[in-house]
Protein backbone atom coordinates (compact mmCIF):
# COMPACT_ATOMS: atom_id res chain seq x y z
CA UNK A 1 0.00 0.00 0.00
CA UNK A 2 1.25 3.46 -0.94
CA UNK A 3 2.20 5.59 2.03
CA UNK A 4 0.21 8.64 3.01
CA UNK A 5 1.20 11.84 1.22
CA UNK A 6 1.40 15.29 2.79
CA UNK A 7 -1.73 17.45 3.06
CA UNK A 8 0.00 20.58 1.76
CA UNK A 9 -0.15 19.31 -1.81
CA UNK A 10 -2.81 18.81 -4.40
CA UNK A 11 -2.22 15.13 -4.93
CA UNK A 12 -2.88 13.19 -8.13
CA UNK A 13 -2.02 9.60 -8.91
CA UNK A 14 -2.35 6.41 -10.90
CA UNK A 15 -4.03 3.21 -9.73
CA UNK A 16 -3.08 -0.06 -11.37
CA UNK A 17 -1.22 -3.30 -10.80
CA UNK A 18 2.53 -3.73 -11.40
CA UNK A 19 2.84 -0.14 -12.63
CA UNK A 20 6.41 0.74 -11.67
CA UNK A 21 7.12 1.18 -15.42
CA UNK A 22 4.36 3.79 -15.78
CA UNK A 23 4.70 6.88 -17.95
CA UNK A 24 2.39 9.07 -15.83
CA UNK A 25 4.48 10.09 -12.76
CA UNK A 26 7.44 11.32 -14.83
CA UNK A 27 5.12 13.03 -17.32
CA UNK A 28 3.29 14.98 -14.62
CA UNK A 29 6.47 15.71 -12.67
CA UNK A 30 7.92 17.30 -15.82
CA UNK A 31 4.66 19.16 -16.50
CA UNK A 32 4.56 20.59 -12.96
CA UNK A 33 8.17 21.75 -13.28
CA UNK A 34 7.81 23.13 -16.82
CA UNK A 35 4.59 25.02 -16.11
CA UNK A 36 5.66 26.08 -12.59
CA UNK A 37 2.66 24.33 -11.04
CA UNK A 38 4.00 24.28 -7.50
CA UNK A 39 1.99 22.57 -4.76
CA UNK A 40 1.10 19.60 -6.97
CA UNK A 41 2.33 16.03 -6.72
CA UNK A 42 1.66 12.81 -8.69
CA UNK A 43 2.35 9.28 -7.42
CA UNK A 44 1.75 5.63 -8.32
CA UNK A 45 -0.70 3.64 -6.20
CA UNK A 46 0.20 0.06 -7.04
CA UNK A 47 -2.65 -2.00 -5.58
CA UNK A 48 -3.36 -5.73 -5.54
CA UNK A 49 -7.13 -5.29 -5.84
CA UNK A 50 -9.43 -2.45 -6.83
CA UNK A 51 -11.11 -2.36 -3.39
CA UNK A 52 -7.93 -0.75 -1.99
CA UNK A 53 -9.07 2.47 -3.66
CA UNK A 54 -11.14 3.17 -0.51
CA UNK A 55 -7.98 3.02 1.64
CA UNK A 56 -6.14 5.38 -0.72
CA UNK A 57 -8.96 7.93 -0.49
CA UNK A 58 -9.10 7.67 3.30
CA UNK A 59 -5.33 8.06 3.73
CA UNK A 60 -4.96 10.91 1.23
CA UNK A 61 -7.63 13.59 1.80
CA UNK A 62 -5.65 15.91 -0.52
CA UNK A 63 -6.24 13.61 -3.51
CA UNK A 64 -7.89 15.54 -6.37
CA UNK A 65 -7.74 13.07 -9.23
CA UNK A 66 -6.63 9.65 -10.39
CA UNK A 67 -5.71 7.94 -13.60
CA UNK A 68 -6.70 4.27 -13.91
CA UNK A 69 -4.77 1.62 -15.83
CA UNK A 70 -4.68 -2.17 -16.32
CA UNK A 71 -6.45 -4.13 -14.88
CA UNK A 72 -8.92 -1.73 -13.22
CA UNK A 73 -10.47 0.34 -16.04
CA UNK A 74 -13.71 -1.64 -15.97
CA UNK A 75 -13.89 -3.04 -12.43
CA UNK A 76 -13.45 0.40 -10.85
CA UNK A 77 -16.83 1.58 -12.20
CA UNK A 78 -19.02 0.18 -9.34
CA UNK A 79 -16.88 2.15 -6.84
CA UNK A 80 -17.67 5.48 -8.49
CA UNK A 81 -20.54 7.87 -7.75
CA UNK A 82 -21.04 9.02 -11.31
CA UNK A 83 -19.89 8.44 -14.91
CA UNK A 84 -19.72 11.03 -17.64
CA UNK A 85 -21.54 10.15 -20.89
CA UNK A 86 -18.50 9.00 -22.88
CA UNK A 87 -17.22 6.75 -20.07
CA UNK A 88 -20.70 5.25 -19.62
CA UNK A 89 -20.97 4.45 -23.34
CA UNK A 90 -17.44 3.04 -23.48
CA UNK A 91 -17.81 0.98 -20.29
CA UNK A 92 -14.28 1.79 -19.11
CA UNK A 93 -12.73 4.58 -17.02
CA UNK A 94 -9.16 5.88 -17.09
CA UNK A 95 -9.67 9.17 -15.21
CA UNK A 96 -11.39 9.87 -11.89
CA UNK A 97 -12.18 13.37 -10.67
CA UNK A 98 -12.47 13.69 -6.87
CA UNK A 99 -14.55 16.65 -5.69
CA UNK A 100 -16.44 17.05 -2.40
CA UNK A 101 -15.89 13.33 -1.63
CA UNK A 102 -17.60 12.46 -4.93
CA UNK A 103 -15.87 10.25 -7.51
CA UNK A 104 -16.74 10.89 -11.16
CA UNK A 105 -15.39 8.60 -13.89
CA UNK A 106 -14.22 9.80 -17.30
CA UNK A 107 -12.50 8.24 -20.29
CA UNK A 108 -9.78 10.32 -21.97
CA UNK A 109 -8.27 7.36 -23.86
CA UNK A 110 -10.69 7.83 -26.74
CA UNK A 111 -9.81 11.54 -26.96
CA UNK A 112 -6.07 10.77 -27.10
CA UNK A 113 -6.57 8.00 -29.64
CA UNK A 114 -8.78 10.07 -31.94
CA UNK A 115 -6.49 13.12 -31.94
CA UNK A 116 -3.41 10.98 -32.69
CA UNK A 117 -5.11 8.70 -35.27
CA UNK A 118 -6.92 11.16 -37.54
CA UNK A 119 -3.78 12.83 -39.00
CA UNK A 120 -2.49 9.37 -40.06
CA UNK A 121 -5.56 8.28 -42.01
CA UNK A 122 -5.70 8.15 -45.80
CA UNK A 123 -8.18 6.81 -48.36
CA UNK A 124 -6.84 3.23 -48.14
CA UNK A 125 -7.67 3.08 -44.39
CA UNK A 126 -11.27 1.88 -44.50
CA UNK A 127 -11.67 -0.89 -41.91
CA UNK A 128 -9.91 -1.76 -38.65
CA UNK A 129 -8.90 -4.82 -36.66
CA UNK A 130 -8.73 -4.27 -32.90
CA UNK A 131 -6.34 -6.80 -31.35
CA UNK A 132 -7.52 -7.54 -27.80
CA UNK A 133 -10.79 -7.03 -25.95
CA UNK A 134 -9.75 -5.38 -22.64
CA UNK A 135 -10.69 -1.96 -21.24
CA UNK A 136 -8.44 -0.03 -23.63
CA UNK A 137 -9.99 -1.70 -26.68
CA UNK A 138 -13.42 -0.36 -25.70
CA UNK A 139 -12.22 3.23 -26.04
CA UNK A 140 -10.67 2.38 -29.40
CA UNK A 141 -13.93 0.87 -30.67
CA UNK A 142 -15.86 3.93 -29.43
CA UNK A 143 -13.52 6.23 -31.38
CA UNK A 144 -13.75 4.16 -34.58
CA UNK A 145 -17.56 4.32 -34.29
CA UNK A 146 -17.34 8.10 -34.02
CA UNK A 147 -15.14 8.19 -37.13
CA UNK A 148 -17.48 5.82 -39.05
CA UNK A 149 -14.69 3.27 -39.50
CA UNK A 150 -16.05 -0.32 -39.39
CA UNK A 151 -14.03 -2.65 -37.15
CA UNK A 152 -13.80 -6.20 -35.84
CA UNK A 153 -12.20 -7.47 -32.64
CA UNK A 154 -9.55 -10.18 -32.69
CA UNK A 155 -9.04 -12.36 -29.60
CA UNK A 156 -7.75 -15.79 -28.67
CA UNK A 157 -11.29 -17.08 -28.23
CA UNK A 158 -14.21 -15.77 -30.25
CA UNK A 159 -17.01 -14.82 -27.86
CA UNK A 160 -19.25 -12.81 -30.18
CA UNK A 161 -20.43 -12.96 -33.76
CA UNK A 162 -18.42 -10.71 -36.05
CA UNK A 163 -15.25 -11.20 -34.01
CA UNK A 164 -12.20 -13.07 -35.29
CA UNK A 165 -9.80 -15.40 -33.56
CA UNK A 166 -6.10 -15.10 -34.45
CA UNK A 167 -6.44 -18.43 -36.29
CA UNK A 168 -9.14 -16.92 -38.53
CA UNK A 169 -6.87 -14.23 -39.92
CA UNK A 170 -5.91 -14.88 -43.54
CA UNK A 171 -4.78 -12.97 -46.62
CA UNK A 172 -8.30 -11.78 -47.49
CA UNK A 173 -9.01 -10.45 -44.01
CA UNK A 174 -5.63 -8.70 -43.67
CA UNK A 175 -6.07 -7.09 -47.12
CA UNK A 176 -9.58 -5.93 -46.23
CA UNK A 177 -8.73 -4.49 -42.79
CA UNK A 178 -6.00 -1.95 -43.45
CA UNK A 179 -5.89 -0.43 -39.93
CA UNK A 180 -4.52 -2.83 -37.31
CA UNK A 181 -4.49 -1.63 -33.69
CA UNK A 182 -2.69 -3.52 -30.93
CA UNK A 183 -4.57 -3.15 -27.64
CA UNK A 184 -2.85 -6.15 -26.03
CA UNK A 185 0.20 -5.88 -23.72
CA UNK A 186 2.22 -8.14 -26.07
CA UNK A 187 5.60 -6.57 -26.76
CA UNK A 188 5.72 -4.31 -23.70
CA UNK A 189 9.11 -3.89 -22.00
CA UNK A 190 10.79 -6.09 -20.81
CA UNK A 191 9.18 -8.81 -23.02
CA UNK A 192 9.91 -6.88 -26.19
CA UNK A 193 10.20 -9.96 -28.41
CA UNK A 194 6.49 -10.80 -27.96
CA UNK A 195 3.97 -9.78 -30.62
CA UNK A 196 0.35 -10.40 -31.63
CA UNK A 197 0.06 -13.57 -33.71
CA UNK A 198 -1.15 -12.16 -37.03
CA UNK A 199 -0.01 -13.12 -40.58
CA UNK A 200 2.42 -10.24 -41.14
CA UNK A 201 3.35 -11.60 -44.59
CA UNK A 202 0.08 -10.19 -46.00
CA UNK A 203 0.67 -6.63 -44.76
CA UNK A 204 1.30 -3.94 -47.43
CA UNK A 205 2.03 -0.22 -47.71
CA UNK A 206 -1.76 0.33 -47.62
CA UNK A 207 -1.77 -0.60 -43.93
CA UNK A 208 -1.60 1.50 -40.80
CA UNK A 209 -0.23 -0.22 -37.68
CA UNK A 210 -1.07 1.51 -34.38
CA UNK A 211 0.27 0.16 -31.08
CA UNK A 212 -1.02 1.46 -27.74
CA UNK A 213 2.33 0.40 -26.22
CA UNK A 214 4.91 3.19 -25.85
CA UNK A 215 7.78 1.27 -24.20
CA UNK A 216 9.65 0.24 -26.31
CA UNK A 217 9.00 3.08 -28.75
CA UNK A 218 9.05 0.54 -31.60
CA UNK A 219 7.53 -2.80 -30.69
CA UNK A 220 8.12 -5.99 -32.69
CA UNK A 221 4.55 -5.53 -34.01
CA UNK A 222 5.40 -2.06 -35.37
CA UNK A 223 8.79 -3.20 -36.68
CA UNK A 224 7.23 -6.03 -38.69
CA UNK A 225 4.57 -3.67 -40.06
CA UNK A 226 7.19 -1.11 -41.06
CA UNK A 227 9.21 -3.80 -42.86
CA UNK A 228 6.15 -4.39 -45.08
CA UNK A 229 5.79 -0.66 -45.81
CA UNK A 230 2.95 0.03 -43.35
CA UNK A 231 2.58 3.43 -41.70
CA UNK A 232 3.23 3.00 -37.95
CA UNK A 233 2.47 4.84 -34.72
CA UNK A 234 3.14 3.98 -31.07
CA UNK A 235 1.05 4.97 -28.06
CA UNK A 236 3.11 7.88 -26.74
CA UNK A 237 1.19 10.76 -28.32
CA UNK A 238 -2.12 9.18 -27.31
CA UNK A 239 -0.84 8.99 -23.72
CA UNK A 240 0.31 12.60 -23.70
CA UNK A 241 -3.02 13.80 -25.12
CA UNK A 242 -5.11 11.75 -22.68
CA UNK A 243 -2.95 12.97 -19.75
CA UNK A 244 -3.51 16.61 -20.72
CA UNK A 245 -7.25 15.99 -21.05
CA UNK A 246 -7.26 14.35 -17.58
CA UNK A 247 -5.49 17.40 -16.11
CA UNK A 248 -8.13 19.64 -17.69
CA UNK A 249 -10.91 17.51 -16.15
CA UNK A 250 -9.35 17.49 -12.67
CA UNK A 251 -9.02 21.25 -12.71
CA UNK A 252 -12.34 22.19 -14.29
Amino acid sequence: MEKKHGNSLNLYGLIGKNISYSFSPSYFKEKFKREKLSGNSYVNFDIRQVGHLKDILKENPNLKGLNVTIPYKEVVIPLLDELNDDAAKIGAVNTIKISNHKLTGFNTDFYGFEKSLVPLLNKSHKKALILGTGGASKAIAYTLNKLNIPYSFVSRKVTEEGHFSYQDLNKNIIEEYTIIINCTPLGTFPKIEEKPDIPYQFVTSDHLFYDLIYNPSETTFLKLGKEKGAKTCNGLLMLQLQAEKAWEIWNS
